[in-house]
């Protein structure tokens, strides 16, 4: 059982990729390395950021040691995710069949590097919001196929997870009230059909945002909003709660790091930024091999 859902999949078809299917070859390394070479690697930032995806270094090697039918490779973390490091820090220790740590290699370095590019990118927008009353969330603009490991890494940066897919909360966007009708209308059906799920309003304008509490919303999306209109919004809506109870309210689209806290000023909640996962570049890993060289083949 894993912390990460799906991980244990992912590598097993992210292992057939590099491989070919199960239990696949490395045609160079299972050439030129005796099985019986034993060796220690080293997991190494080669850049500042932060850390995630661990869970998958042992995961891998596992995969691979099964797959090659050699000894399993002893895995010690040096850090856990969420650990900012530094260039030239030890993230990991893999000791183990030369083989093994080779033909994992380039598996873990795609699976960890690519989750601390997300939680390294998530962390630089916590900081800006810090002490700014408001977090960052991410959204489904994920890689497909990753989406558990990339909303792990927003966690481990210092941000929250909005929703994992259409099935655990509504979220009624503009072309779904057109469909309906009226926000009214497309919140009343989300209830009947689904009365067990959070439901969540798109709002552009005031008026829109307030239609929605009049429907029953509770949780508003201020989309591509000024923060000028931001901040008349998130007004009107804080004086009806006394009406309507505690309104959650989320800033959305077209949002930069610069402007994060003049938005968070606002008095929103949350801003969700898409590009947390869609557009964060990896941060560099690499696995080094170091240890006796006579283990080695000359």
């Amino acid at each position: 059982m894993t912390d990460i859902p799906g991980l244990t999949a992912l590598v097993s078809v992210a292992l057939d990729e590099d491989l070919g299917p199960a239990p696949g070859r490395d045609v160079t390394t299972q050439a030129t390395i005796p099985p019986d070479a034993i060796g220690t690697a080293h997991l190494v930032a080669r850049a500042d950021g932060v850390v995630a995806g661990l869970e998958a270094v042992a995961l891998v090697a596992t995969q691979v040691a099964d797959r090659l039918a050699l000894p399993a490779v002893d895995v010690v973390l040096r850090v856990v995710d969420g650990t900012r490091v530094r260039r030239g820090d030890v993230v990991a220790e893999l000791t183990g069949p030369v083989q093994v740590l080779l033909v994992a290699e380039r598996t873990l370095l795609n699976l960890v590097s690519r989750a601390s590019g997300v939680a390294t990118h998530t962390r630089r927008w916590a900081d800006a919001l810090e002490g700014a009353g408001a977090t960052v969330l991410d959204t489904r603009k994920t890689t497909p196929g990753l989406r558990a490991l990339e909303k792990h890494a927003v966690r481990a940066g210092g941000g929250g997870n909005k929703r994992m897919g259409l099935y655990d909360v509504a979220m009624v966007k503009d072309n779904h009230v057109v469909a309906a009708g009226s926000v009214a209308a497309a919140v009343a059906a989300v209830r009947a059909r689904f009365p067990d799920v959070e439901i969540q309003v798109e709002a552009d304008t005031l008026a829109q945002a307030m239609e929605a509490l009049d429907g029953g919303a509770r949780f508003l999306l201020l989309d591509n909003m000024a923060p000028p209109v931001l901040a008349e919004v998130v007004a009107a809506v804080r004086a009806r709660e006394p009406e309507t109870g505690p309104v959650l309210l989320e800033a959305t689209g077209n949002l930069t790091l610069d402007r994060a806290a003049e938005v968070a000023a606002t008095g929103v909640d949350h801003l969700s930024v898409g590009g947390l996962t869609h557009s964060s570049p990896i941060l560099d890993l690499a696995l080094d091999l170091v240890g006796s060289a006579g283990d080695l083949p000359g």
